[in-house]
């Protein structure tokens, strides 16, 4: 049975795309208040969550210590890591820090933060890349090469030289050589119940990648399906990894499916799997306390494809929203969904909702087909000649309206912000 009360967590860090997908999953759970925690670098992090907090870096002195003052301060129970070295900078000072930690083992951690390690491990038990040891041993080119301990595509590299292979081998000596994989890729997302066993198994292909995260991505077939459970049935086997995890596979030029990595935690394009009913991270409480699981999987298809999103920080104070009806909430014969949502992100915020229109159809029938009764503190039904600048209290005010002379006439006489419908992003509040 799920134990019916809040669980304070924090995302360390928050504006990771990892992080952004665990907000996503957790962000409007009634059991959870969330929280982040990043080092004093940009981010997207403060632009979604309410109380964000700064940290050193992991790799500075006192990190634990300041991280451990913001648990206790916000009673954390739970932290998410929420990037590679993160991960394996809490597995190893678990014992140091006053929340428990959503991850695996520290064996598991430190095994899978190695290709190599990772790669010794499961050979001749999943088929893995052929690597090399030096240049000498390398019979064809190209060859692959990236950080033992990297993530993404960061510093990895296609060679099909020699020589530039010598240079860069100079220079590192912590890259993996490996055959070069010319293939399709898929990432599989799994859940593992330390209890039952792997709950569930979900490939999809990776069509589109950009910094290895994976952009445009689809659930794979049948067929594909049966061979990457039996995979993770494998790496379920062999590793102590509980709750989220994923890995990588690649096919070769023999059309065999190749193991890249293993990850013991969320990734960020789980979404594609957590829109049929897959919320790993919740899961991953759950499964920490011991929850006795059930997973259901819901039948229908679905294809992701992701891309950046505009999210603001203003200086805009408001109490009262003026906004008006033809071509501005009712547009092209439809809702504004963009602006409805901020009208009711209004109501929440105890704002005054004031509806300033010239609209010469019914107001009564239009609000009842379009069901938006009882929405507004005050309705102002002008006359096609008036101004609407001077219908307009400026004390707090903003102005909602797609005609621009309308606009135009109010800033000048009240100076306060309007906005046409192109401009409402800037209103939307996404922190929680």
């Amino acid at each position: 049975m799920v134990k019916n009360f809040k669980r304070n967590v924090l995302i360390f860090p928050g504006g990771t795309e990892i992080g952004l997908e665990i907000w996503n999953a957790l962000k409007e759970c009634k059991e959870i208040n969330l929280y982040s925690a990043s080092s004093d670098v940009s981010n997207h992090a403060p632009f979604v969550f309410k109380n964000h907090y700064i940290v050193p870096d992991i790799n500075a002195e006192g990190w634990i210590e300041a991280l451990n003052k913001i648990l206790n301060k916000l009673a954390i129970d739970y932290i998410f890591p929420a990037y590679d070295d993160i991960i394996l900078a809490l597995a190893s000072n678990s014992e140091r820090i006053p929340a428990n930690i959503i991850s695996s083992p520290l064996s598991t951690c430190l095994l899978t933060r190695s290709k190599r390690k990772t790669y010794t491990k499961f050979k001749g038990l999943i088929p893995v890349p052929k690597t090399y040891n030096k240049i000498e041993e390398i019979n064809s080119f190209p060859v692959f090469v990236k950080p033992d301990k990297g993530q993404g595509s960061q510093n990895s590299f296609k060679i099909s030289d020699p020589e530039l292979l010598t240079v860069l081998l100079k220079n590192n000596h912590d890259y993996i050589i490996s055959e070069y994989l010319n293939g399709k890729e898929y990432t599989v997302d799994c859940f593992t119940d330390r209890n039952k066993g792997l709950l569930f198994c979900g490939g999809r292909e990776r069509i589109r990648t950009k910094n290895g995260i994976s952009m445009d991505s689809k659930p794979v077939d049948r067929e594909l399906h049966h061979i990457f459970h039996r995979y993770a049935q494998i790496i379920s086997r062999e590793l102590e990894i509980y709750g989220a995890w994923f890995f990588q596979l690649k096919l070769d030029a023999l059309k065999e499916f190749k193991l890249l990595e293993i990850a013991p935690r969320v990734s960020g394009t789980m979404a594609m799997n957590r829109i049929f009913g897959i919320n790993f991270p919740l899961l991953s409480i759950y499964e920490k306390e011991g929850i006795d699981l059930s997973i259901m999987v819901n039948n229908y298809s679905a294809h992701i494809d992701r891309a950046l999103i505009n999210r603001y920080e203003h200086n805009i104070n408001y109490k009262n929203v003026y906004v008006d009806l033809d071509d501005t909430l009712i547009l092209d014969d439809q809702i504004n969904t963009q602006l409805i949502k901020f009208l009711y992100q209004a109501v929440n915020e105890n704002c005054r909702l004031i509806l300033i229109t010239k609209t010469v159809n019914d107001i009564k029938d239009t609000f009842k087909k379009w069901r938006l009764e009882g929405l507004f503190d005050q309705i102002l039904l002008l006359e096609k000649g008036d101004s609407k600048a001077d219908y307009i209290d400026p004390h707090e005010s903003i102005f909602i309206d797609d005609s621009f002379s309308e606009r135009r006439s109010v800033h000048n006489k009240h100076q306060i912000p309007t906005f046409d419908c192109s401009m409402i992003e800037l209103l939307i509040n996404w922190k929680h």
